[in-house]
């Protein structure tokens, strides 16, 4: 709207349709200020410390805005040249001085805020921190079951905090960090509690110290490490690099080869030969694997030996390019580029089969959970020689897995899966010798409940860094293969509410039986075809990154997220995370029909017509899904009704979206040809000024005039608990 109103096309003669437009936009930016300053406002009288400096940022807000609507104040009747107003017309540099104020001071108030968001998530880690360090030198029963309840109600303080930080995360990698630091601390909590529970009724019990106080290290380290994203510490983010993948290594190569094509000089040929000798050398973390086949191996020597050839061929073919001053590839270097890639390309696509194929086999292999059986039942015997054989087993398993996870990380194919990979391999790494002392203290105490209790809650999370490992492995496949990328489980917490005791107290989390599993299996699979044809549409966007589409990925990811749910599988264990992911999926919901608004603006009137009723069709069942998921219920009919009415108005959020992705797509190279056909960006802008003078107001009803960042400080408001939800 600033710039509609700083850019307009100055005429002598101004019609009444534009002067209605500019008095509709100056007061729409002005209503859209006063919306915004209110909400710092509220932020101020909250938080005392920064009420001066966020008071007067409010305060000039507030004042370029009243300065916007004078200026735009043109009324309907033409202006004549006598006219003694100061307006948009006879002082474009007040306008423009106005706007930059406002501008300024729109950026200070998010700044102020985002530093409250910050300094109160720092304040939650610290209170769980120190009861972290109560829990840990408690020494009777009665004292640890009053400081864990209180550690329980902090750490749900603190997941909610950091969920929607997560959510706010624009760098992909570092909401893949804060993801995998969250989970760590979700599995932590039961395994703290039984840990130290096992650690009390065994004071004396070496291997349960052990047990224990590797769970609050690694708790420690998980708040730590968020923390480090929150603040943006040096040790984490663009300082803290990942390991050097084969993947980044081989998109490299190929786009130094590739550059050939544009320029003969962009590189040396050292430079080159280099780069290939690095990749090679990054592949003996296969070749050197004990549990690489011999087969295997030789294909993986084969196609790097073939790779070198190739770029000797093309070194060669460049030399002779260079030594007849030619401007441009020559035909022998076109060809050489092209058997290049395609060399390097095999190398990739053998290496993407030995890993996935192994960790395929290995999650077969270990879905029987031998060893884990065997643990349990010679710890239950009291047979300490059974244990330390199984746990040898054990920790040959934790050894095959912690290396495919390393190699996956090499073919992951993107910066969040590496990230993603990286955590599988420590969290095996870890939990594989918890279970071993959990599983030698049951054997020193084959009697205690608490001890057998503590063993149990170890294996299962195991098992379950199993079942993320067997999601990560079908991501992996996906961007392989080109279909659904980067995509993100929602790994938080699950909230029974908003901040509400009361919900805490009467919500119970259930899983759905058999039966019920059976009659949600039609829903699920309708959810999961639908989430299937989404990713189909946006995949024909020629835009990526258009909001549009992203917010329609993250939609189509978590309905597959409930479509597992329906089946006993993936993140979404019980009830209560199943209503959870349904709140987030209404918000996405939401913050797409913004962004459909905001795309409507540019439609003409037929076309725009046909979107906002698609967009007023899916706000309704947003809303619908976001009541209904937060409206508490009792006993097991009840909650059965929750879940089915929940996937079935997820069921028409995708249809609708559905629907309107091709449309979108249709209209969006439509008008992008159209204005890039035009000889002029100002004849562009005075044809929107002339065509849309409500489009601006529409906007600003829909909350979609985000250019101020409304939206995401109603967001940060809602993390503080200041305002309610949207």
């Amino acid at each position: 709207m600033i710039t509609t109103l700083i850019n307009h096309k100055d005429k002598p003669k101004k019609s009444e349709r534009t002067l209605a437009a500019i008095h509709r936009v100056g007061q729409a930016v002005s209503v859209a200020v006063g919306r915004f300053v209110t909400v710092g406002e509220a932020i101020a009288t909250e938080n005392q410390e920064l009420k001066d400096e966020m008071g007067q940022a409010c305060f000039e807000a507030r004042k370029a805005g009243d300065a916007i609507a004078q200026l735009t104040d043109v009324g309907s009747a033409l202006l004549s040249q006598s006219d003694p107003r100061v307006t948009v017309f006879s002082d474009r540099t007040g306008m423009v001085k106005a706007a930059r104020l406002l501008l300024s001071s729109v950026t200070k108030v998010l700044v102020l805020a985002d530093r409250i968001v910050i300094k109160q998530i720092i304040t939650s880690r610290n209170k769980v921190l120190v009861t972290l360090d109560h829990l840990e030198r408690v020494s009777t029963f009665q004292e640890f079951v009053q400081i864990f309840s209180q550690f329980g109600n902090e750490m749900v303080e603190f997941a909610h905090l950091t969920g929607d930080r997560q959510n706010d995360l624009k760098d992909e990698k570092k909401k893949a960090r804060m993801a995998a630091a969250r989970a760590v601390l979700e599995k932590c909590t039961m395994m703290l509690l039984t840990a130290s529970k096992t650690c009390l009724r065994h004071p004396d019990c070496e291997s349960a110290r052990i047990n224990k106080d590797a769970v609050f290290h690694r708790m420690r380290c998980a708040l730590e490490q968020v923390i480090e994203i929150v603040t943006e510490a040096r040790s984490c983010g663009e300082n803290k690099s990942l390991p050097a993948s084969i993947y980044d290594g081989i998109r490299d190569f190929k786009s130094s080869v590739e550059c050939l094509r544009e320029n003969l000089y962009s590189s040396s040929p050292q430079s080159v030969g280099s780069q290939l000798e690095v990749l090679v050398e990054r592949t003996e973390d296969f070749t050197d694997s004990a549990y690489t086949s011999h087969e295997q191996r030789q294909a993986i020597l084969g196609l790097c030996q073939l790779a070198r050839q190739d770029t000797q061929q093309l070194v060669h073919a460049w030399v002779e390019a260079q030594s007849a001053h030619a401007k441009e590839a020559t035909e022998d270097m076109e060809v050489a580029i092209l058997k290049t890639c395609q060399s390097v390309n095999d190398l990739r696509r053998e290496l993407h089969k030995v890993a996935v194929g192994r960790a395929s086999d290995l999650l077969k292999v270990h879905g029987e959970q031998l060893p884990l059986r065997a643990l349990k039942a010679a710890g239950g015997e009291g047979n300490l020689e059974a244990v330390a054989e199984y746990s040898r087993t054990l920790s040959e398993q934790k050894e095959q897995l912690v290396e495919t996870c390393r190699l996956l990380c090499h073919v992951s194919g993107s910066e969040p899966l590496e990230i993603t990979c990286i955590h599988a391999e420590e969290t095996f790494h870890v939990i594989g010798p918890q279970i071993i002392s959990a599983a030698q203290t049951l054997a020193l105490h084959p009697s205690s409940k608490i001890a057998k209790e503590n063993l149990e809650v170890f294996c299962e999370a195991w098992e379950s860094q199993l079942c993320d490992m067997a999601l990560l492995l079908r991501e992996i496949n996906d961007v392989f293969e080109g279909r659904r990328g980067d995509k993100r489980p929602y790994l938080s917490l699950p909230r029974p509410g908003k901040h509400s005791l009361t919900n805490l107290k009467t919500a119970k989390a259930v899983k759905l039986d058999a039966e019920e599993q059976t009659s949600m299996a039609k829903l699920g699979l309708e959810l999961r075809l639908l989430s299937s044809d989404m990713d189909t549409e946006v995949e024909k966007w020629e835009e990526q990154e258009h909001d549009i589409v992203r917010q329609s990925q993250s939609l189509a990811s978590m309905a597959y997220n409930m479509h597992l749910f329906t089946r006993g599988e993936g993140l979404l264990k019980t009830t209560l995370d199943l209503f959870h992911q349904a709140e987030v999926l209404s918000e996405e919901g939401l913050q797409l029909c913004s962004s459909l608004r905001t795309f409507s603006t540019q439609l003409v009137d037929e076309e725009k017509s046909l979107v906002v009723t698609e967009i007023e069709k899916l706000v309704a069942l947003c809303q619908q899904l976001q009541m209904g998921a937060k409206t508490p219920v009792q006993g097991k009919t009840a909650t059965f009704q929750k879940v089915d009415s929940s996937i079935q108005t997820t069921r028409g959020i995708l249809t609708v979206v559905l629907s309107l992705l091709p449309f979108c797509n249709k209209l969006n190279r439509k008008y992008k040809s159209e204005r890039s056909s035009l000889g002029s960006p100002q004849d562009w802008r005075e044809r929107q000024d002339a065509s849309t003078p409500v489009k601006e107001e529409g906007a600003l009803n829909s909350k979609s005039s985000n250019g101020f960042g409304v939206k995401s400080l109603e967001q940060h408001m809602a993390g503080l608990n200041l305002l309610e939800s949207k």
